[in-house]
């Protein structure tokens, strides 16, 4: 098996082979990888393709693809925070930025397994991504549990958070923090950044925090929650305690 692709609504992967260790991310139902080695053919070392992130899952996670198949424009990703879809009888909820590969009129093809979908859905690629519509989705994850690793409503970390919500929209980011930093063009300062514009905050050493500008002095990110804070130009102020718990770094925008 050189390519899969997810079969479960979200992988945990970890960064190394064993259930007990860290979940450094998750793939979501549809997306491909690569299969880079395994161990004790029960534990697969994979790379997506989404995002070239790299960890260990079980095999039982996947789905045999072809190359072709994994490497073919799949556009159309689920909108719903949790929908279902049905594989014969059965069926299965799935999270917000899913992929649904080969769809049409209602129905997929995972391998050679086919799938019925009837739920909210959007071809990332059949318009421009609006701000309006990212800040309006962005909000429907409000109080979602802060997860490590994770990328569903059930449990979500910063820079997951924010590439769910920008792969909806048709725009693909890198999986950390650090990474999404370096995408898009620079904004010099915080009074010239505009709704949708993403914004990166450091422990004086490097970026480990983002979240989405929202206007007015607001910004939507994940920290204990999906929340929305206060931001000046040194960084976040939680609206709870009034202090401040994350400096500004930097703001790039990629809309």
């Amino acid at each position: 098996m050189e390519y899969a692709i997810i079969r479960v609504p979200a992988a945990a992967l970890r960064r190394k082979p064993g259930h007990p260790r860290e979940m450094v991310n998750q793939l979501l139902f549809g997306e491909a990888v690569k299969v880079l080695r395994t161990k004790n053919e029960q534990w697969v070392k994979v790379r997506s393709l989404h995002d070239d992130y790299e960890g260990w899952l079980t095999s039982s996670m996947l789905i045999p693809a072809s190359k072709e198949a994994v490497k073919m424009n799949h556009p159309v990703v689920t909108t719903g925070l949790l929908d279902s879809l049905m594989i014969g009888n059965e069926k299965m909820m799935i999270p917000a930025g899913s992929t649904l590969p080969f769809f049409e009129a209602g129905k997929g093809k995972l391998g050679e397994m086919e799938f019925v979908f009837n739920g909210y859905s959007r071809d990332r690629f059949s318009q421009e991504p609006a701000t309006a519509w990212i800040i309006q989705l962005a909000k429907t994850w409000l109080h979602a549990p802060y997860l490590w690793g994770g990328r569903t409503i059930l449990g979500v970390d910063c820079s997951g958070f924010v590439q769910v919500i920008f792969k909806q929209a048709g725009i693909d980011l890198p999986r950390d923090a650090w990474q999404q930093a370096q995408i898009g063009k620079p904004v010099k300062k915080l009074e010239d950044a505009l709704p949708g514009d993403l914004a990166f905050f450091d422990n004086r050493e490097s970026i480990v925090h983002t979240g989405i500008l929202l206007g007015n002095g607001e910004i939507i990110h994940a920290s204990g929650s999906v929340r929305i804070d206060d931001i000046n130009s040194r960084g976040i102020i939680n609206r709870e305690t009034g202090k401040r718990t994350a400096r500004l770094r930097a703001i790039r925008r990629v809309v």
